[in-house]
C-alpha cells in the first residue's frame, strides 16, 4: 500500500512545485493584463464620460474628410503615417491616430476638422492601461512575454486540475467556510479555478493570439494560406481630396458596409487602405479592405473579411471575443468577471504562498 501511494506523493509534490512557482513568476504578469483588462472595460465609458470635449460634438451632422486632412497636414507635416477613424455614432468625434515624430490620437471636429484636443500614446487613462496591458510599456518584448504568460496558464491550469483532482467527489467542489482562514481561502482557490479555469484560459489564450502574430502564421502554414501583403504603388502622399475620394469609391463597393478606419501612409510605396465592416462581419472595426492608389484614389485590390487567410480571418471572433464585444452586453459582463476571477487566482495564489512562508 506504501509503495504504491509513494510515486504518487512524488508526483503530486512534482507539481505542487510547478503550479507554484509558474504562478509566482508569470503569473504576476497574468496578473496585471487581468486587472487592466477588466478595467479597461470600465475605463473606456467613463473616459468619454468625464472628457465630453474630446468625444462628444453635439453640432455635428456631416463628415468632411478633406477638411479632417488638411488640418491634420498642417498640423503634423507629410512625414507621419495617420489613420483615421470616423464617427460611428450622431454627436461623436473624428478620431485620427498618429505614427511618427509624434505618437498619439487626435481629436477633431467632423465637420470643421477643428481640432478638440489631443492625446499622447500614453496619456489619459486608456492609453496608459492600453499600452500596460498589451505590451507591458515593453513594445514587442512586452508582447511575447504576454504570451508566454499565456501558455504558462495553461500549464497552471493542467497542474491546479490534477491537484484539486479528488479521490471522493461527494465534496469536490465544496469550500469549508466554517473552517475560517488558509482553509477556506484554499478551498475557494482550488474550487474556482476548476470552475471558471477553463473560460479564463480562452480569454487568455485570445489574448496571446492577437499579441503575437506568429500564431496566426503558424495557423496560415497549416492551412498551407499564406496572408495577403499590402499592394505596392509608385506614387507620392495622398492630398486631402484624393482621401475623400477613395472613401467614397470605397463605399461604393461595398453600400451597406460601415467605415471602420481610413489608413494614410506617409510612404510613396504603399496605398490608402479603406477598412469596412459588412453586416456578417463580427469584427467591430471591420476587416474587410480596399486599396485605392494615392495619387488618383483608382482602387488596386479588394480583400473581402471572409476570404483572408484562416489565420487572419480568425480575428474577426478573436478580436470581440477578447475585448467583450461578440455578445453585446451580456459578454461584456461575463468578459469583465472572467478578469476579475483571473485576478483572484493570482491574489489568492500568492496570499497562500505568503502565509505558508510565514
Amino acid at each position: 500500500m506504501r509503495s504504491a501511494s509513494a510515486p504518487r506523493q512524488r508526483l503530486r509534490r512534482l507539481w505542487l512545485k510547478v503550479h507554484r512557482w509558474v504562478g509566482l513568476s508569470l503569473g504576476i504578469v497574468l496578473l496585471v493584463a487581468a486587472l487592466t483588462g477588466s478595467a479597461m472595460l470600465l475605463a473606456e465609458p467613463l473616459d468619454e464620460s468625464l472628457n465630453q470635449a474630446l468625444f462628444h460634438v453635439p453640432d455635428a451632422s456631416t463628415v468632411d474628410y478633406r477638411a479632417v486632412m488638411e488640418r491634420l497636414k498642417a498640423e503634423l507635416g507629410p512625414d507621419a503615417d495617420i489613420t483615421l477613424r470616423p464617427p460611428r455614432e450622431e454627436q461623436e468625434s473624428f478620431q485620427a491616430h498618429v505614427r511618427g515624430s509624434w505618437k498619439g490620437t487626435v481629436y477633431l471636429h467632423p465637420a470643421s476638422g477643428e481640432i478638440l484636443g489631443s492625446r499622447g500614446e500614453v496619456e489619459g487613462m486608456m492609453g496608459v492601461l492600453f499600452a500596460l496591458h498589451s505590451n507591458l510599456f515593453a513594445g514587442e518584448a512586452g508582447k511575447a512575454v504576454l504570451t508566454l504568460a499565456a501558455f504558462a496558464y495553461l500549464l497552471m491550469l493542467a497542474s491546479g486540475v490534477y491537484l484539486w483532482w479528488p479521490t471522493r467527489w461527494r465534496n469536490a467542489l465544496s469550500i469549508r467556510w466554517s473552517a475560517g482562514g488558509r482553509v477556506a481561502l484554499f478551498d475557494w482557490h482550488r474550487v474556482t479555478g476548476v470552475v471558471f479555469g477553463i473560460f479564463v484560459l480562452l480569454a487568455v489564450l485570445s489574448g496571446a493570439y492577437m499579441a503575437w502574430p506568429p500564431i496566426a502564421g503558424m495557423v496560415n502554414a497549416l492551412s498551407d494560406t499564406p496572408p495577403a501583403s499590402p499592394p505596392l504603388v509608385s506614387g507620392g502622399p495622398a492630398r486631402s481630396e484624393i482621401v475623400e475620394l477613395a472613401v467614397a469609391r470605397a463605399r461604393a463597393a461595398f453600400p451597406e458596409a460601415a467605415v471602420g478606419y481610413v489608413q494614410v501612409p506617409a510612404k510613396p510605396s504603399l496605398p490608402i487602405r479603406v477598412r469596412l465592416r459588412l453586416p456578417d462581419d463580427p469584427h467591430p472595426n471591420g476587416l474587410t479592405s480596399v486599396w485605392l492608389h494615392p495619387n488618383n484614389a483608382d482602387p488596386i485590390r479588394v480583400d473581402r473579411w471572409s476570404d483572408l487567410s484562416p489565420g487572419t480571418q480568425a480575428y474577426s471572433y478573436i478580436y470581440p471575443f477578447h475585448t467583450g464585444e461578440l455578445w453585446g452586453p451580456v459578454w461584456t459582463g461575463l468578459s469583465f468577471l472572467m478578469g476579475a476571477a483571473l485576478s483572484a487566482y493570482s491574489f489568492t495564489g500568492l496570499l497562500l504562498w505568503w502565509r505558508r512562508r510565514r
